[in-house]
C-alpha cells in the first residue's frame, strides 16, 4: 500500500495528464416524436470516427463539463452523450417523469444510432433517477440499446419512489426530493420538519415547493397499487427487458428490495442479469457516521462498468464476466457470490415474541424465544399521531444532511413507551440472516385503520443497537395493496409486515432485537387513524393497539437463517 501523500501526488499527476487530452464538445438537440427537442452534450476524442456510445439521461442538469468517471469513458474510446430529460434545464417540454421516459428514451436511442459519429451500439450508466431511466429505456426494446448499468435505482414507481410495500407513503423521501428539485421559481421552502408535518398530506407539495405539482397530486390520488401504477411499472413489464443488465444497490438504500426483485425476475426468465449489493445507502461514497463496515466495503464500480461495456459494446470477449449476484455480508464484513435470490439454503426461522409483564420500551421484559410461550399474553401501547415514533436512519433518501440514513443507534427510540421491544439472549455463536425479513403479528386496534411497524436491530455487546431493516403495514392493506378494507375495532387480525431485506451476521456476543410500533415518521406518513382517506385528513385520533402473543397467537419475526 502507498502512503496517502504518495497517492495524492499520483492522483494530481493523473488528473493533469488526463486534463491535457483534447476532447471535442458539441451541444446537440435531439428531436422527439411530438416535435419537442431535448438538449444534450456530445463528448468524444478528435477524429475518432464511429464509436460505441454511452448515454446518460438526467433531470439534474447536464451542465457543460465531464466528471472524472465520464471522461474515463471518452478516454477509453466511447462517445458520451449527456442529455437533460424533458422539461428540465435546457430541454423543451413539460416534466412528466412517470410517463415521458419510455418514449423519450426510444426516440433518443434511435436518433443516436443514425449519427455519423455512432456505430449504432449504445450503453447507459447512472444512478438514482439516471438509473430509473435506464430501466425505462430497456422496456423499449430499441435495437441500439445493448446493455445498461443502473445504480441505486429500483424498477417500480409505486414501491420505490412513493409508497412502501405496506401502503404507507414514503413521505420524507418524496417531499425532500421535490423540495430540492421542483420548487417554484424564487420560492424558499421551510425546514424539512415543517413540510413533512403539514396536513393534509395531499397538499404538502404546496409547502415543500411553493405550488401544486401534478406529479405529487397524481401519486396522492392513487394510494393503492392500482392500474395507474401498474401501467408505469418496469417490474410489472420486466419480461420486455431482454438486454444484459448490471444492477447495483445497497442494503440501506431505498430501492434495494426492488433491485433484488428485478434480479429474481430476470433470472427466472433466463436473461443476463448481474446484481451487486453493498453496505451502502443511496450514495455509496458517503460513509456512515456511527458504524464502519471495514476496508473491503467499497467496490470498483467504474472498473466494472468499463469491463462490462468493453464486452457488450466493443466485443472484447475476455472482459465483463461477473457472478450473477455479489452481496456484502455485514457483520462478517466480506463479499460473497451467489447464483439466486432468495437463497434456497436459507431456513425460515421464527423467533417468537414473549413478555411476562410488559415489553414497552427498553425497560420492559420483552424477549425473543425459539418457541411461543404457553398460554396467551397481550402487549399494549397507544399510538398518538401527534407524537409519532421518529425515524432514526434506515433506508431513507435522498440527502443525509436533511434526512439521516443508514445504521444508527436506536436506543433513543427504544426508550419510548409506544415501542414494544423484544430482545434475544446473548448469542453463543455467529448467526447469519440473509434474505427478506417478515414480522408475522396477531393484532387488534380501536381504530378503523392504523399502521403497524417492525424493525430488525443488531445489539452490540456495549448496548448500542443498530437498525438493519424496517417496514410498515397500513392495516387497510392487510389483504392486498390494490383492494383496501377497513378494520373492525377490537377484531384480531393476523398480518405480515414486510420489513425489508438484509444480509447480516449477528456475531457471538451480540443480541437480536425487534421493535414493534405504529409509526416511523417521517420515513412514512403518519396514519391518522380515522379510517378516512389518509392523504386528505386533517384530524387525528388515538389508537389503542394490542399485540397478541403465545400459542394461540404466535406473533414472531421470521428470519432467513443461513446454516
Amino acid at each position: 500500500m502507498f502512503p496517502a501523500a504518495v497517492l495524492a501526488i499520483l492522483a494530481c499527476l493523473a488528473a493533469s495528464l488526463f486534463a491535457g487530452i483534447p476532447v471535442n464538445v458539441e451541444t446537440i438537440h435531439i428531436p422527439m416524436r411530438d416535435g419537442i427537442k431535448l438538449a444534450a452534450n456530445l463528448f468524444r476524442l478528435s477524429n475518432s470516427g464511429r464509436l460505441p456510445v454511452i448515454l446518460i439521461r438526467t433531470p439534474y442538469n447536464k451542465g457543460h463539463d465531464l466528471s472524472r468517471n465520464q471522461r474515463t469513458f471518452v478516454e477509453a474510446g466511447y462517445a458520451v452523450v449527456i442529455q437533460d430529460v424533458r422539461g428540465r434545464y435546457e430541454s423543451d417540454g413539460v416534466f412528466d417523469p412517470l410517463f415521458q421516459e419510455v418514449p423519450d428514451a426510444d426516440d433518443t436511442l434511435t436518433w443516436i444510432a443514425r449519427q455519423p459519429w455512432s456505430n449504432g451500439k449504445v450503453g447507459m450508466i447512472g444512478g438514482s433517477y439516471l438509473g430509473i431511466v435506464q430501466w425505462k429505456a430497456a422496456l423499449t426494446r430499441n435495437p441500439a440499446l445493448k446493455a445498461i448499468f443502473p445504480v441505486v435505482s429500483g424498477c417500480d414507481d409505486y414501491l420505490d419512489r412513493f409508497y412502501s410495500p405496506g401502503g404507507a407513503m414514503k413521505l420524507g423521501h418524496r417531499l425532500s426530493w421535490l423540495s430540492a428539485n421542483l420548487k417554484a421559481p424564487g420560492y424558499k421552502p421551510p425546514d424539512f420538519a415543517v413540510f413533512t408535518r403539514y396536513l393534509p398530506v395531499r397538499d404538502a407539495d404546496r409547502v415543500a415547493v411553493g405550488r401544486s405539482l401534478p406529479l405529487y397530486q397524481q401519486a396522492s390520488a392513487h394510494p393503492s397499487y392500482d392500474g395507474f401504477w401498474k401501467s408505469v411499472s418496469t417490474l410489472d413489464k420486466i419480461a420486455a427487458v431482454q438486454i444484459p443488465v448490471f444492477n447495483t444497490g445497497g442494503w440501506y438504500d431505498n430501492y434495494v428490495e426492488s433491485d433484488l426483485a428485478a434480479f429474481s425476475a430476470l433470472r427466472k426468465l433466463h436473461r443476463e442479469i448481474h446484481t451487486l449489493i453493498g453496505p451502502w445507502a443511496h450514495n455509496m461514497s458517503i460513509p456512515f457516521e456511527e458504524i464502519n463496515f471495514g476496508p473491503h466495503s467499497s467496490a470498483p464500480i467504474l472498473r466494472m462498468q468499463l469491463d462490462w461495456f468493453a464486452r457488450l459494446l466493443r466485443g472484447e470477449s475476455g472482459k465483463g464476466h461477473f457472478p450473477p449476484l455479489r452481496i456484502f455480508v455485514m457483520g462478517r464484513n466480506e463479499w460473497r457470490d451467489e447464483v439466486e435470490w432468495p437463497l434456497r439454503r436459507a431456513v425460515p426461522t421464527p423467533f417468537y415474541f414473549s413478555s411476562r409483564k410488559s415489553s414497552n420500551s427498553l425497560n420492559g421484559d420483552g424477549s425473543l424465544r425459539a418457541r411461543p410461550s404457553r398460554g396467551g399474553r397481550e402487549d399494549r401501547f397507544t399510538y398518538d399521531p401527534s407524537n409519532p415514533v421518529p425515524t432514526r436512519g434506515g433506508s431513507t433518501c435522498c440527502n443525509p444532511k436533511v434526512f439521516a440514513w443508514g445504521p444508527m443507534d436506536q436506543t433513543v427510540v427504544e426508550r419510548r413507551k409506544d415501542v414494544l421491544v423484544y430482545t434475544s439472549s446473548v448469542l453463543r455463536k455467529d448467526l447469519e440472516v440473509t434474505g427478506s425479513i417478515k414480522a408475522v403479528l396477531w393484532v387488534s386496534t380501536t381504530a378503523r385503520d392504523t399502521d403497524f411497524t417492525a424493525k430488525l436491530v443488531d445489539v452490540f455487546p456495549d448496548g448500542r443497537a443498530f437498525n438493519l431493516t424496517g417496514g410498515v403495514l397500513r392495516l387497510r392493506y392487510r389483504d392486498s395493496l390494490w383492494k383496501p378494507v377497513l378494520a373492525e375495532p377490537a377484531k384480531i387480525y393476523a398480518i405480515t409486515v414486510d420489513a425489508g431485506v438484509t444480509s447480516n451476521v449477528f456475531r457471538a456476543g451480540h443480541r437480536i432485537r425487534v421493535e414493534i410500533s405504529s409509526s416511523n415518521y417521517p420515513h412514512y406518513d403518519r396514519n391518522l387513524n380515522t379510517g378516512h382517506p389518509n392523504n386528505s385528513e386533517t384530524r387525528a385520533i388515538l389508537a389503542n393497539q394490542t399485540l397478541y402473543l403465545g400459542q394461540a397467537h404466535p406473533s414472531h419475526i421470521l428470519l432467513p437463517v443461513v446454516p
